[in-house]
């Protein structure tokens, strides 16, 4: 038996073989919310928030692992993937109040938060502003801190001409950016990412998503060094040798502001080290979630 398949294929449903799991809307306050899951309701929730311009397949490598011991729930953020997309200037008060919503959708009042890029900007402002319902926090190269102009007006620029003409290569490029080893942009994760940004009118929606790259804007949203400080919730702060939006000596800043966290880099991986090194991100996530 002979077959063409390339031998380093990889899909998102290899990557979900062994996971028990689920995928569906939530009404999360009237807004449409789609989540992936894994684990079960009677386990600690662990709500997962993926980095801008993304979708809940970010952690298509953790859910197998993390649904042994937590009920994991990674939606598709306010304006992002499948789920509603109102005609707002998305800031960090808007994604933070979708979070309650669906929270309280969930029929939880507190989790396990765990963010990446922007998913962890907003994992930190609900632990500044919103304490009660954060149980532990991981910050995943979060956003929230820097305010790089050449970082900003490059991830503009790739995202909205990827949404405008949402071919291959443009969603490709848009992709290789989070990753150190290119390789891992799979064909599978970016027809994905492709059919999201092919959505009607999206072109005009990924417009205001980047209005945190706008500096003027990014400036009012970001994390204060008394904020950072006022975080009562056990922290985790990973960060990778390879980011493309910060430095790790910046991801220790950070950490080194909120009382008791702790720091990890991990080597040869880009803005998406839970995608790029699974088995290590699943490793010391889950060590530090179940308090190892």
């Amino acid at each position: 038996m002979t077959t063409n398949t390339p031998a380093a294929y990889s899909s998102q449903w290899s990557d979900l073989r062994g996971a028990s799991f689920s995928q569906g809307y939530l009404d999360a306050a009237g807004v449409r919310t789609r989540y992936i899951s894994s684990g079960s309701p009677d386990k600690p929730l662990l709500l997962a928030l993926h980095g801008i311009g993304g979708h809940a397949e970010a952690y298509s490598r953790n859910f197998g692992a993390h649904g042994e011991h937590f009920w994991m729930v990674a939606i598709d953020l306010l304006g992002h993937g499948w789920t509603d997309k109102p005609p707002i200037r998305y800031q960090l008060t808007d994604y933070a109040e979708h979070v309650l919503n669906v929270l309280k959708a969930l029929g939880r009042d507190k989790a396990h938060i765990t963010g990446e890029s922007v998913g962890g900007w907003i994992a930190t402002h609900l632990a500044v502003h919103h304490p009660a319902v954060v149980e532990k926090v991981v910050l995943n190269t979060a956003a929230g801190w820097t305010a790089h102009p050449e970082v900003m007006a490059r991830l503009k620029s790739i995202s909205n001409q990827a949404a405008s003409d949402p071919s291959w290569e443009r969603i490709k490029g848009r992709l290789e950016f989070l990753m150190h080893d290119k390789s891992k942009v799979t064909d599978d994760l970016i027809e994905t990412r492709r059919a999201i940004y092919a959505q009607p009118d999206f072109a005009a929606t990924m417009e205001r998503i980047m209005c945190l790259q706008e500096m003027e804007l990014r400036r009012k949203n970001m994390i204060t060094e008394p904020q950072y400080r006022s975080i009562k919730s056990p922290a985790l702060v990973v960060w990778t040798s390879h980011d493309p939006t910060a430095t790790p000596q910046e991801g220790k800043q950070i950490a080194d502001m909120i009382p008791g966290a702790r720091f990890v880099v991990m080597n040869e991986c880009g803005h998406w080290p839970q995608y790029e090194n699974a088995d290590e991100f699943n490793r010391l996530h889950i060590d530090f979630l179940l308090g190892r």
